[in-house]
């Protein structure tokens, strides 16, 4: 895996300024003790309620199912050190991509995809529902710690970073965020490696955990995509090792592949782009992060193989249908009935329980849950055996 020791570059002059431009939504001074905003932007993240419930969260296997697959939270932090060792290297603030790496999926449902697929459809005629979209909610509404302000006041550029995608009607709805969607304009670079950093991430993640639960095979694997190129290097260099040091050796091995990729393609179309500043890199047309195109066709075939032999395999896809129906099960019973809902959540609905009103504060709550909460929850609705007390 690349490594991020030694002294940082120079800042490069397109890199986001250590003081904010875009501002907070609500005023505040200056933090203290040396702390850069994104710095805090980071701490407020990392102290959050939400951040904490990304342990009990899926990534692709249900928490329950074993302590060593990745959740939400592992996810996060992987991406932050991915994001943070490509900064460095393009002399870009790694505070601000570590901050948006770390609160990108706060806004994500339990049992990962499928949950938000279940909420989405309970959404249907409620605008929707997409995780990335409730991450800047649970920041800027959601989150209560302050006494000044709702939410986590983070700064515009780890705001603009955690939405990743937007379609133009919910963008007019989003303000300051949601502004470059609508002029087709880019956000900072350090947003833009994230994203990458993202995939990365839940790539090489992925692999590990499918072929540590036995739904990958090795062979196919190597014969359908670039991890066998290096897993052969790696077993001529180590020809007495064991499966588990050849695997984690290839592993880390691929991910710094996709890393200095990124890095290397970067640097040249930013040289070709000719910016020499933040505001000339937010004016482009297109994004400048990207990997190179036979790069970008070997994760394409990855990406490919992972959701043939992994995300539809038979007991992954069970696992997200009975996720889905809980999920729907659960929207439902308090949608019908909010005096379901804990107190703090029916408070919500005195001035407002129109069917919008109702249906978001119960998507709030649903979101919000953990794995295990949810099926506690669900147990507690729906099977009599079980009592009413909070877990």
């Amino acid at each position: 895996m690349s490594t991020d020791g030694g002294p940082a570059p120079r800042r490069a002059p397109y890199a986001a300024r250590p003081q904010p431009q875009g501002g907070r939504r609500y005023r505040e001074e200056p933090p203290t003790g040396g702390r850069s905003d994104y710095q805090r932007d980071r701490d407020r993240v990392i102290h959050s309620t939400a951040f904490r419930r990304l342990e009990y969260k899926t990534q692709v296997f249900v928490n329950h199912e074993g302590d060593l697959y990745r959740t939400r939270l592992t996810h996060s932090l992987e991406v932050g050190q991915v994001g943070r060792s490509v900064a460095r290297q393009l002399g870009l603030d790694e505070d601000l991509v570590e901050a948006i790496a770390l609160a990108h999926d706060l806004g994500h449902t339990p049992f990962g995809h499928a949950g938000q697929d279940a909420l989405n459809g309970c959404m249907g005629d409620y605008g929707g529902f997409d995780h990335n979209i409730q991450s800047l909610r649970v920041v800027d509404v959601l989150e209560r710690r302050y006494g000044d302000f709702p939410g986590l006041n983070l700064s515009f550029e780890t705001r603009e970073g955690i939405l990743k995608h937007c379609s133009k009607a919910r963008a007019e709805k989003l303000g300051d965020v949601g502004r470059r969607f609508l002029e087709g304009t880019q956000p900072s670079l350090e947003a833009q490696i994230t994203n990458l950093a993202d995939e990365i991430a839940y790539n090489n993640h992925d692999i590990d955990d499918g072929l540590r639960a036995g739904l990958i095979d090795l062979e196919e694997l190597c014969a359908a995509t670039l991890f066998g190129d290096i897993f052969r290097e790696v077993q001529a260099r180590y020809p007495h090792a064991d499966a588990k040091i050849l695997r984690h050796e290839t592993g880390r091995r691929l991910i710094n592949t996709f890393i200095m990729d990124l890095v290397h393609t970067t640097r040249a179309r930013v040289a070709q782009a000719q910016v020499q500043n933040l505001q000339e890199l937010r004016a482009l047309s297109a994004p400048l992060a990207a990997h190179s195109a036979p790069m970008a066709e070997s994760i394409r075939q990855l990406k490919a193989f992972l959701m043939r032999r992994l995300y539809r395999h038979p007991q992954v896809h069970r696992q997200a249908e009975k996720a889905k129906r809980l999920v729907r099960d659960l929207f439902t019973a308090f949608f019908s009935d909010p005096r379901l809902l804990p107190l703090d959540h029916q408070a919500r609905l005195l001035e407002d329980d129109s069917p919008s009103r109702r249906a978001r504060v119960v998507a709030d709550y649903v979101a919000g849950m953990t794995d295990r909460y949810a099926i506690a929850e669900h147990a507690r609705l729906f099977d009599p055996r079980f009592g009413t007390d909070t877990p």
